[in-house]
């Protein structure tokens, strides 16, 4: 790879990190059907991996600022190419809990070591690319679901086809790993040294993380239901059930790689207001669609929808200056995260008592409540060489 600036180092290893986890996204009914599990069982099992992300993040950030941001990366790829391939392989629901926790627990560390990576690239080269890194990120989780669609439609059992991902995977994440520049663990702690976890959340701050909850609780539902949906919902059978995600996915890369031009176009407020209402409109799709065509347009509209939800937040929370911008933004990832791991299991357990359309509705108030506070984002600009986005602690 000479020649391959540090930035596209950093982006391409964005775009690896979550390939196996996506492949992964699609067999998620299949291991439901394997295990005989009920829509409200799978939502207990999938709480693992909250569970696992909620445990680690105390321990990584410290971690990743003693051994420095390269060396997570590359020691977390392989942690992680194990951990996210033992959920197929669980054999109850039990230890399918287990191996969720062990997946949560890597992806929080190797995606930590990744934000502190390309903020100290950030840093050294005066180019912003942590928004684009997303997006590549959001293509990397695209592309691992249309791998594991693919798989699922040629037949290869689920456990099978998540580790061939998995080793796959590991030797390009691990190569890109050890190209990446190196950083000096002091610099990664002294950064960490800048974030004040106590101080009380202004009401301002409270308006914005209310407002995100809403955007990544959907997109945690979109993660975790949408193949069962199509399934469930409306007959879809193998790769075609994991389209679902694929094309959400697809649409929030889309979103992210054109946000800061509609920013610039319609302002922060405005533009908030149109996805919100995409968000929504979505949302209704998918409770009224009466085949898989009108559904998969239904998750188009809600990933386009949600794609700049996160990053406008996280802007006006570093805005705000009644306290240290890297401590508002660590509450507001904080609550964004709460809002992703949330969603699958409210869904779960209201389709365990309905369906999973009267499930996927369940979206809709909380989008609601999200478009109502876009008022929220209004923010004076800050200095040009500041990018509140580099201090986003460890959530994609």
């Amino acid at each position: 790879m000479g020649g391959w600036s540090v930035q596209r180092l950093t982006m391409l290893v964005f775009f690896l990190q979550p390939i196996a986890f996506g492949s992964w996204l699609p067999r998620i009914p299949d291991v439901q059907q394997a295990l005989g599990l009920g829509p409200a069982a799978l939502a207990f099992t999938l709480l693992g991996l909250p569970c696992g992300t909620l445990l680690t993040l105390p321990f990584a950030g410290p971690l990743v600022g003693k051994i420095g941001p390269r060396a997570a990366i590359l020691y977390g790829f392989f942690f992680y190419a194990i951990a996210v391939s033992l959920p197929a392989f669980a054999p109850n629901p039990t230890l399918l809990f287990v191996a969720l926790m062990l997946a949560g627990s890597s992806i929080s560390f190797l995606e930590l070591g990744l934000n502190v990576q390309a903020d100290a690239v950030e840093k050294s080269t005066g180019s912003l690319i942590m928004t684009k890194s997303h997006g590549f990120w959001s293509v990397g989780i695209m592309v691992g679901s249309l791998i594991g669609s693919g798989l699922a439609a040629i037949g290869l059992a689920s456990h099978w086809a998540i580790l061939l991902v998995a080793a796959i995977n590991l030797p390009l994440g691990v190569i890109v790993a050890l190209l990446l520049p190196l950083v000096a663990p002091e610099a990664a702690n002294k950064a960490e040294g800048r974030r004040s976890a106590w101080a009380m959340p202004s009401w301002a701050l409270l308006g914005i993380c209310f407002f995100v909850f809403g955007i990544t609780m959907t997109e945690g539902a979109m993660a975790d239901w949408s193949a069962v949906f199509l399934r469930e919902a409306l007959g879809a059978d193998g790769g075609l059930a994991g389209l679902g995600y694929s094309v959400f996915a697809f649409m929030v890369a889309t979103g992210r790689f054109g946000g800061d031009t509609l920013k610039a176009r319609f302002g922060a407020v405005n533009t908030a207001r149109i996805c919100g209402t995409l968000a929504l409109a979505g949302a209704a799709i998918l409770f009224i669609a009466p085949n898989t065509i009108a559904a998969l347009f239904g998750f188009a509209i809600i990933g386009l929808g949600v794609s700049v939800g996160f990053p406008l937040a996280v802007t006006a929370a570093a805005s705000l200056t009644d306290r240290p911008s890297s401590s508002n933004v660590a509450v507001l990832s904080f609550v964004a995260l709460c809002g992703f791991l949330i969603g699958p299991p409210v869904i779960g357990f209201i389709a365990e008592h309905a369906n999973m359309r009267l499930g996927l509705l369940a979206l809709v108030p909380v989008l609601l409540v999200s478009l109502l506070l876009t008022g929220r984002l209004m923010v004076k600009q800050r200095a040009a060489d500041h990018n509140p986005e580099a201090e986003i602690p460890g959530v994609l």
